[in-house]
């Protein structure tokens, strides 16, 4: 069990856990700058589906996708436990959600350049080629809108050249505009934003 504010979570072995990353937390921190009230909310690949609880108590309309059937399934019985409506889709990135524009995604890649071959792996490894970026940055373009804010999580020592490789190919930008270093690592939160 883990708790977050007025939030309670259970957790499974296979699911990417908030309290031991800084990751989710800083991700959350940018998100509650946002107003979410009424918005279509997108937390791509939600692991323990922190964000997305905490998007939908605060009035957002909430999808939330993972790889992992087990993250999916501890996500639906959590949301009820928490009494908010949340979409919850099992999809690799976008396969499985249908197309549409969302007001604000949020992304906690996995970023270490390995194959994933579990479904826990999938919260760690992008691929030995980065493709979990390449095909997020392909498909992107039909989930957002004008107005559509991208907030994406990444560590310092991630391989920042191919990642913004692939987002400049698909007509995209970051633009780092927060970060917190702890004992370990530096963590980014960058907005992704329509090239110029």
């Amino acid at each position: 069990m883990y708790r977050h504010g007025d939030i309670r979570l259970a957790i499974a072995p296979e699911v990417f856990h908030p309290g031991f990353f800084f990751s989710t937390q800083l991700l959350l921190q940018y998100v509650n700058t946002m107003p979410l009230k009424g918005k279509k909310f997108l937390e791509l690949g939600c692991g323990s589906g922190l964000i997305s609880i905490a998007a939908a108590k605060k009035g957002a309309r909430v999808t939330a996708s993972d790889i992992n059937p087990v993250a999916v399934e501890f996500l639906v019985k959590n949301s009820e436990e928490n009494k908010v409506e949340i979409e919850v889709i099992e999809s690799d990135l976008f396969n499985d959600i249908p197309k549409q524009p969302f007001d604000i995604i949020a992304i906690n890649p996995p970023y270490y350049k390995k194959k994933p071959v579990t479904a826990k792996d999938h919260a760690w490894f992008c691929g030995e080629q980065g493709e979990y970026f390449s095909n997020l940055f392909d498909t992107l373009p039909c989930y957002i809108n004008a107005g559509t804010e991208i907030g994406m999580v990444l560590i310092e020592t991630c391989d920042m050249e191919m990642i913004t490789g692939f987002a400049k190919k698909n007509g995209f930008a970051l633009r780092c505009v927060h970060s917190k270093k702890n004992m370990l690592e530096k963590i980014l939160i960058f907005k992704i934003e329509k090239a110029i």
